[in-house]
């Protein structure tokens, strides 16, 4: 099966996303992190006003599989979280870049330098195909 990465959103290699509109993120979880979890039962994530860091662990998600931890792409204040998840977090395998699949909205510290250590759609693609 061919997993989608749209190409306006931006990447961290442990497989978080974001999509940036003005001054607020929407951060979630790759297709590719989803499908390699296998049937997720857990996700912990911050609160609203929680402070979250560049590439610091923000919660965790747990499958049949695995735990794993969750890493915030940005810097910013947590301005809401996806409580569905947390009574529903299967709906992160079945819509991981729509509107029931997003983990956090961040209000950026810093619109402009918030793309800075973030891959483009196209490299991390590239990342997935060659392994690294």
């Amino acid at each position: 099966m061919e997993l989608e990465h749209p190409d306006d959103l931006y990447y961290l290699d442990s497989h978080e996303y974001v999509r940036f509109d003005g001054e607020t993120a929407t951060v979630g979880l790759s297709a590719f992190a989803v499908d390699e979890l296998g049937d997720i039962v857990f996700v912990e994530l911050p609160e609203e006003g929680d402070k979250v860091e560049f590439e610091q662990s923000m919660g965790a998600v747990e499958s049949v599989k695995a735990a794993s931890d969750l890493y915030s792409p940005v810097t910013g204040t947590v301005i809401e979280k996806n409580t569905v998840l947390e009574q529903q977090p299967e709906l992160l395998n079945q819509d991981p870049y729509g509107e029931e699949g997003w983990l956090i909205k961040v209000r950026l510290d810093d619109v402009e330098d918030a793309k800075e250590g973030l891959m483009a759609a196209g490299d991390y693609r590239a990342t997935l195909e060659t392994g690294d």
